[in-house]
């Protein structure tokens, strides 16, 4: 495998991409950098996103400019404002050791009067969204008519957007001599138009089929009913929580700010991208999201364009998108740089059509899986929070004679009623009433899972815990991998589940014995290995765990209450009772809206003020997170549902 020193890329470079942890370019770097640096041709690339495009037009950009030359050497234009940031943050850290060289990013919503101020103190490279172009063009603020290398980034994108015309008014005030560079991940007959009409012998880079899904995805489906909806996101959020950090994609603005406000309110760490939200807010709600401090990201298909986030292990569609492409554009926000990722689709039964449709034109294939039932989630979660504190270290350091004379009325506890008052502070909202909430798959979509067990399960065979996971190296592929070679079993029989410290294998019951006899008592890089049959297969009073893992009588103290009154909720992060909320800020909704296209004004982070308190069932939604009641009419269940517009 070649390095970026074999494509030719300088020191400077190479010194700014090592720090930042590049190590081998990716098959678009790798094509594209010695095209771009060796030949003076035109390049046509076709390439999903996520693929590595920027490092692939941006390092050759950067070796070729002339730092001494104070005219606009280079445009960048892309679809929208975070993508436009992105890219200037992306260049600005590639070009570190090579100092003389100024980007601006132009769009739409920030300030024009400190772009123009920021283009006049000089701009080597500019990266823009097409409009805030077009208005500085107009304005005279901004030459573009020496320009050495054009970059067309995610044109599809921009003719779905309507940039056609203003990306043809762009590119002909630009001189006959410079080179263009396209960058799509669909190839329909308006981008080649634009190739033929403005590309000189263009060299076609393609990586991948067009719409073809990243083979890193797994993309899974579970059918619902329509009103098990939000029900089963919840379940299958809280079946994965260990190791969740997702986009749930929306259909209209106002849906994806309702179960943005319902996950927060039943405690996730959950926020929103739409189009009524300012440029401020939109930014505080993403760097929030970056950071990790926000978990779950709901957002509609042009609130997400241009969103650039690494580690996403998980992409939902609470919908599946009308245009099929924007289904790849969606799943393709994760299972990149070779990680592995999940694209899960809540399918009511009335879009099977458009399933099947997705699957021939994107060449992907997709799995059927069920929705986690309710003890199915609280087994789990038992499992992870009591192999967490097996696997803490005591820090004797800590605990002081103060520390030890505060524990004398615990140690007066029997060993088993502590456990229990312990457990019962982690697992009091998985009550019993909890553990026997209805299954949520829809049985019209069951017809070939076959009889299910007593928790909901399909009778896809017998569940088997296992005490290695993801500390222990393993992802979904390689934990298969090891269990089929371990056992002697074929992995097609296999269907594994890897969280942070134990993994569950769900195999064919003739095999069951073969598996646990393989790895149980076994070790693995020093660590002993246990296996057993999961509680998942009941007969009755409900185990908790795998194996011997239960309390006596199969039930835990105080499990009453689903809902924590304050505090922490389980799966998400801090739901203040005093009426603020993690996950959001100050930000509330507008009062009302009569323009359902995205932004073009940006207001401050505080957000806008309410007039009314949102009804739920006679009941506050707390916080200032309310619904004015200009917003939608009628009610449904109880709850004043809004308006569903299109975005």
């Amino acid at each position: 495998m070649k390095n970026f020193s074999d494509l030719g890329v300088e020191q400077s470079l190479l010194n700014a991409i090592q720090e930042l942890g590049f190590e081998n370019p990716t098959p678009i770097q790798e094509q594209t950098i010695p095209v771009f640096l060796e030949t003076g041709r035109d390049i046509l690339g076709l390439a999903q996103t996520g693929t590595g495009k920027t490092a692939a037009f941006g390092l050759p950009i950067l070796q070729l400019l002339d730092p001494s030359a104070k005219h606009i050497q280079s445009l960048i234009i892309c679809p929208t404002r975070e993508l436009c940031m992105q890219i200037s943050r992306d260049l600005a850290s590639y070009s570190k050791h090579k100092p003389g060289i100024n980007t601006v990013a132009v769009y739409g919503g920030a300030s024009i009067e400190r772009q123009i101020s920021d283009i006049r103190r000089g701009a080597h490279i500019i990266v823009a969204t097409p409009g805030r172009l077009m208005d500085l063009m107009k304005r005279k603020a901004i030459n573009i008519n020496q320009v050495n290398f054009v970059v067309l980034d995610e044109a599809d994108e921009m003719l779905n957007m309507g940039f056609e015309e203003d990306v043809e008014y762009i590119l002909g005030h630009t001189p006959e001599t410079k080179r263009v560079c396209l960058f799509s991940a669909t190839m329909p007959k308006a981008i080649r138009n634009i190739a033929n009409r403005y590309m000189n012998d263009a060299v076609e880079i393609s990586v991948g089929k067009s719409n073809s899904g990243n083979v890193n995805i797994t993309h899974q489906y579970s059918v619902v009913h329509a009103r098990d909806k939000y029900a089963a996101l919840k379940r299958y959020v809280d079946f994965n929580s260990d190791n969740l950090y997702c986009i749930i994609f929306c259909t209209t603005k106002n849906e994806t700010q309702d179960i943005s406000d319902k996950l927060i309110k039943d405690g996730y760490n959950a926020d929103c991208l739409h189009g009524d939200l300012s440029q401020a807010q939109r930014e505080k709600v993403m760097n929030r999201f970056r950071h990790h401090a926000i978990k779950i990201l709901l957002a509609t298909d042009v609130a997400a364009r241009g969103i650039d986030v690494s580690g996403l292990t998980h992409v939902i569609h609470f919908h599946l998108p009308d245009d099929i492409e924007n289904y790849t554009h969606r799943s393709g926000r994760t299972g990149r740089a070779g990680k592995l990722g999940v694209s899960f689709t809540l399918l009511h039964m009335r879009e099977g059509g458009r399933l099947k449709d997705i699957e021939r034109i994107s060449n992907i294939k997709f799995e059927k899986v069920l929705i986690p039932s309710a003890q199915d989630v609280r087994d789990k979660k038992l499992v992870a929070f009591t192999d967490t504190i097996i696997n803490t270290e005591i820090e004797e350091s800590i605990f002081d004679t103060q520390v030890m004379g505060s524990l004398t009325s615990l140690m007066e506890l029997e060993k088993e009623e502590l456990l229990k008052k312990f457990l019962s502070l982690e697992l009091r909202r998985f009550s019993v009433d909890f553990a026997n909430e209805p299954d949520l798959n829809s049985s019209a979509g069951a017809s070939d899972r076959g009889a299910r067990d007593g928790g909901g399960r399909a009778a896809r065979g017998t569940r088997i815990f296992v005490s290695l996971g993801k500390k222990d190296g393993f992802d979904i592929r390689s934990f298969k991998d090891w269990v089929a070679e371990a056992s002697n079993v074929s992995w097609k029989d296999l269907h594994v589940d890897v969280s942070g410290v134990y993994s569950f294998v769900d195999a064919k019951d003739e095999n069951v014995a073969s598996i646990v006899a393989s790895l149980n008592g076994t070790t693995y890089k020093d660590r002993p290995v246990r296996a057993e049959v999961s509680g998942d297969k009941r007969s009755g009073g409900g185990s908790f765990g795998g194996g011997e893992r239960r309390s006596r009588g199969g039930s835990f103290e105080g499990g009453g209450d689903r809902r924590r009154s304050g505090g922490s909720y389980e799966g998400g992060g801090d739901r203040r009772s005093s009426g603020s909320y993690e996950g959001g800020g100050d930000r509330r909704r507008s009062s009302s809206s009569s323009d359902d296209r995205p932004p073009r004004t940006f207001g401050g982070g505080e957000g806008r003020s309410r007039d009314t308190a949102r009804r739920s069932e006679g009941s506050s939604f707390g916080g200032d997170r309310r619904r004015s009641e200009n917003r939608g009419e009628g009610s449904r269940g109880g709850e004043r549902r809004p308006r569903r517009r299109m975005d």
